[in-house]
């Protein structure tokens, strides 16, 4: 089934779309329409952590009694990977009223495997049906809480499986809508990428100086900062950055902030541009292999990520950042590299934002330069268009490609090499890790596991995860009075991801609160985490002890301490400290840290 999917917008749009219509959907069942209202409110809910979760899904879940009039007793979704499950969040809510109520959710649960807490909470509660927006689109996950829930005696129905009506393809489209970029790249193996432009009513982005400030209304641009807090990362090019030395943040879009990437062959960008303050949001800058060596060197002195490309082509950027996990991309550049990424097949969405001013100029920039086209038969063709007035503008979206089919299959990994001396790349398989959502995702520092280890007073504190304790141990023992208060406010991030950007802040900004022994002991502070997380939960040691035999890599791109690196030059410490409590445990090593009595997983 073709269906469109867009990233989700506030306010209502009218759209051209042919309604499916099947004479056998009973179009008068009111436990459908009630299915139908809940399941849509259930992804209303997952959309409000919208740039918060990714690279994780979008959940929300709706408890309501079994009765006719279906009450809703309860509500949750998903902040942060990591944190509360919706799921737990709904059941705490409706509490004694769970017992023979229907849950409903807009996706499968699980986002790490062998995390069963939203089923557990879903079976100890007493939930009696538990209605499913869609399965879960990735393939080590999909269909197994649906199987976990039914021989548990749950009542199981997926819209558009166990039950449709016209209600509820409308509920299903809701679905698809909010986890759209996840889809998307499960199914493409590419991010979700969406080129935002804003022009006048003739066809222009600025004026024959290159004058564009401002061609659309002060809430179209309020809508971009919208669009850019539920995007990843926004790419601009070179031309961008010198004629409009743009921010690229959501400054009145939400807490979000996206990674910015500047696209530039030659690096001929000036010195001074608001993208080289990463105090408060990272840049990276890719480029040309070799290009401006002494540019790269003053970009690293600024904070500035930069990466190289023998052929810098937006194919190849895309493909660089699905691998660092990235799910949806809003592009901002202009005619020259807008017109590029079209041609290479990047660009799945366009919104397009039409002022009713007229500029004129025969040499004014329009917003896609060059295609190769010679007649108006060749021309793209937009699917299922969408309109919206925004003030005086109008907006336009519609898709250049369509969404691939919704059952993915999730490719195996390239060869690369190992990097672990001890073990031989030619005898031995690899097992590559990196985001949570991965088959071995749990082995990640990220993963929503809590360890309880005992602090410098040798009181027991139970960290969220080991990211959470890695993060925090930066500081703990600093000769700085104020160091307390970070580690607090690491402590309480909502989960891994956030943790990570506030402990890294930190140390970027205030390098003098960092321990001064830490990069001595930052591999002892992980292994230590590391090995009570696997210690506690059993599935996780089990997972660890399959894999004996095998090369353990940690797939970062980018971070070549942790991480095996872009092509595998990275160190990779995390699969090393793995590997290294593997051994130990296959050894029979008992000497596990303490567990505090009843924190070990039963």
């Amino acid at each position: 089934m073709a269906m469109a999917m867009a990233m989700g917008i506030a306010t209502p749009i009218k759209c051209k779309v042919t309604p499916i219509i099947n004479n056998n959907y009973n179009y008068n069942n009111h436990h459908h329409v009630l299915d139908a209202l809940y399941v849509k409110r259930a992804a209303e809910l997952s959309d409000k952590s919208a740039g918060f979760t990714s690279p994780h899904p979008n959940f929300g879940c709706v408890i309501a009694t079994s009765a006719s009039a279906g009450k809703v007793v309860g509500e949750g979704y998903l902040y942060g990977q990591g944190t509360k499950p919706a799921e737990v969040q709904a059941v705490e809510t409706a509490g004694e009223y769970c017992r023979g109520a229907t849950a409903y959710v807009n996706m499968e649960p699980g986002d790490c495997d062998g995390d069963l807490t939203a089923l557990s909470a879903f079976i100890k509660a007493g939930i009696a049906r538990v209605v499913i927006g869609i399965r879960h689109p990735l393939q080590h996950l999909r269909g197994k809480a649906v199987q976990a829930l039914r021989s548990e005696g749950l009542q199981v129905d997926v819209l558009g499986e166990d039950i449709q009506s016209v209600s509820i393809e409308d509920a299903l489209k809701s679905c698809l809508l909010v986890n759209a970029p996840l889809l998307y790249r499960s199914a493409s193996r590419v991010p979700f990428s969406v080129l935002k432009y804003a022009m006048t009513l003739d066809g222009k982005i600025a004026a024959s100086s290159g004058h564009a400030s401002w061609i659309s209304s002060k809430k179209s641009r309020s809508r971009v900062f919208e669009l850019r807090g539920r995007s990843d990362a926004v790419i601009v090019g070179g031309n961008t950055v010198r004629n409009d030395n743009p921010r690229l943040t959501p400054r009145h879009g939400g807490g979000h902030l996206p990674m910015r990437i500047v696209m530039s062959q030659t690096l001929d960008l000036p010195e001074v541009a608001n993208l080289w303050d990463v105090r408060d949001v990272a840049t990276i800058v890719v480029t040309q292999r070799g290009a401006r060596r002494s540019f790269q060197k003053f970009l690293a002195s600024k904070g500035v990520e930069v990466v190289e490309f023998d052929i810098l082509n937006p194919k190849d950027v895309v493909d660089y950042l699905y691998d660092r996990g990235y799910l949806s991309l809003l592009w901002e550049c202009g005619g020259t590299l807008s017109a590029s990424a079209i041609s290479s097949g990047v660009i799945h969405k366009v919104h397009a934002f039409v002022a009713p001013k007229i500029i004129g100029g025969k040499n004014a920039p329009s917003p896609v330069g060059e295609l190769g086209m010679v007649e108006m038969t060749q021309a793209l063709e937009l699917i299922d268009v969408c309109y919206e007035q925004i003030g005086p503008d109008v907006l336009i979206s519609g898709y250049l490609h369509p969404i691939p089919d919704l059952v993915p299959v999730i490719p195996s990994v390239d060869e690369t090499s190992a990097i672990d001396p001890s073990l031989s790349p030619y005898d031995s398989p690899i097992i590559f890790f990196y985001k949570t959502w991965d088959p071995y995702g749990s082995f990640s520092n990220f993963s929503p596991h809590p360890i309880r280890l005992p602090d410098e007073r040798g009181d027991y504190v139970t960290w969220p995860s080991v990211e959470h304790y890695y993060q925090a141990h930066k500081f703990v023992g600093s000769s700085n009075p104020n160091a307390r208060s970070y580690v607090e406010a690491i402590y309480l991030a909502k989960s891994p991801e956030e943790a990570a950007r506030t402990g890294r802040k930190i140390q970027r900004e205030h390098p003098d609160m960092v321990r001064s022994d830490w990069e001595n002991v930052k591999t002892e502070v992980m292994y230590k985490a590391l090995r009570c997380k696997f210690s506690i939960y059993p599935h996780l040691t089990s997972m660890l002890l399959l894999t004996a035999g095998c090369v353990l890599v940690e797939a970062s791109p980018h971070d070549l301490f942790w991480g095996g690196g872009r092509d595998g030059e990275g160190l990779n410490y995390l699969g090393r400290l793995l590997m290294k409590l593997r051994s130990e445990f296959l050894d029979g090593d008992t000497n596990k840290p303490e567990i505090s009595a009843g924190f070990r997983e039963s």
